[in-house]
């Protein structure tokens, strides 16, 4: 709804405001004559009238004080060239992804305005404080009002320089879904998938793009065990204890053909290298088999891709699947100082796994109940509370 109406008013308050009032009739309208059969076509139509009927009152006012609205945006939709991009939320985001913002804004305003995601779920997915976070969002949003930069949609011959930013966005997009930061489910399909459709069509939009292929592997590659990481009672089961055979072939193999073509003819890229880590766990018939030193080299060479404190918490995961968990530990250690990380959970969760593998059992309670303080998902919480009986159990 709020990428149709954006292309009438090419102004992100604007169409939000619309949004918002079209939600506000329909809580009178459905509750009066009953909610339509395409209530998400009703939305649209009203947010979209509404713009229309907003920008033609300014084009009236517009006689009087030139230059406030042009008559391209009160008629944009029904006259303008074929776009560049077809679909018309995928269309938005390259245009949110705009230069003039520095890349983290754009990733984080479109993010927030066109992906569904809360400033929370953003704040997360960039390790900062929901408040920072907040203002960041407010700040790119005044910065595009007082540059005046315009909402246009982007021509073919811009989308290579905004692609890097719209990977960002949809790799966002499916992390959060995968693992949700809240609520009852662990894993959130409207946003999975999602993100999965935009990452197709970004393949099909720009092909032979390595980063692009890579990105589309990784998804893919990552999503084929979606439906073994819960029981049926929504518990999590872990990768270890995951059944194998119940994993998406298909999906494993577009993957890896998709992984094939990224890597070819070109240095690899952070998101192929990420997508060759998640081959390696696919092709793995059972845990034991999982090649551990493979991975192990796959993050050393991620780590100089794309440093960052998660790939280095991922990394000190899987050495200590390599060496021991008194390796992954000491591997963990140095993190321990890392800004970004204080409160992320699953830091405190790798500690507390080998902690307790390690029998230093009065010390696993205390991670593990770290790990639960910074844990806002419901199946997540669970699986801790689980680990921390039995840790405690263990100091008896």
């Amino acid at each position: 709804m709020l990428a149709a109406t954006v292309r009438v008013t090419r102004d992100l308050d604007l169409a939000e405001e619309c949004a918002q009032d079209a939600y506000a009739r329909a809580l009178q309208a459905w509750e009066r004559d009953g909610v339509p059969d395409r209530p998400g076509a009703w939305l649209t139509t009203v947010a979209r009238n509404r713009a229309l009927d907003l920008l033609r009152r300014e084009t009236v006012l517009r006689r009087t004080l030139p230059q406030l609205v042009t008559e391209e945006a009160v008629t944009a939709g029904a006259d303008e060239e074929r776009p560049a991009v077809d679909d018309d939320r995928l269309r938005l985001i390259f245009t949110c992804c705009h230069p003039a913002l520095a890349r983290d804004a754009q990733v984080a305003l479109t993010l927030r305005l066109l992906c569904g995601l809360s400033t929370a779920e953003v704040a997360r997915a960039f390790l900062v404080r929901e408040a920072t976070m907040a203002a960041r969002i407010t700040r790119a949003k005044k910065k595009i009002a007082a540059a005046r930069i315009p909402y246009r949609v982007p021509s073919a011959e811009d989308l290579p320089v905004r692609v890097g930013a719209v990977l960002d966005v949809v790799h966002l997009v499916f992390t959060t879904g995968h693992t949700a930061p809240v609520g009852e489910r662990l894993v959130r399909r409207d946003l999975t998938d999602g993100a999965l459709r935009l990452a197709r069509m970004l393949h099909r939009l720009l092909p032979g793009n390595g980063d692009v292929a890579g990105l589309l592997a990784l998804l893919l590659l990552t999503d084929a065990r979606r439906d073994t990481r819960a029981a049926p009672d929504g518990r999590l089961v872990l990768l270890a204890d995951q059944d194998r055979g119940r994993w998406d072939t298909g999906r494993i193999a577009e993957g890896t053909a998709l992984l094939t073509e990224a890597l070819s003819g070109r240095p690899p890229t952070r998101y192929a290298v990420q997508a060759a880590i998640a081959a390696v766990h696919a092709e793995a018939r059972t845990w034991a088999d999982t090649d551990w030193v493979e991975i192990c080299g796959l993050y050393d060479v991620l780590r100089t891709l794309w440093p960052n404190p998660v790939v280095d918490l991922n990394r000190a995961a899987a050495i200590g699947m390599r060496d021991g968990p008194a390796a992954g530990l000491a591997a963990l250690e140095p993190l321990r100082d890392e800004p970004a990380l204080a409160t992320y959970g699953y830091l405190s969760a790798a500690r507390a796994d080998f902690l307790r593998r390690l029998g230093r059992w009065d010390e696993a309670e205390s991670a593990y109940e770290e790990a639960l303080a910074l844990s806002g998902n419901d199946a997540e919480r669970a699986f801790l509370a689980g680990r921390l009986t039995e840790v405690r159990a263990n100091r008896r």
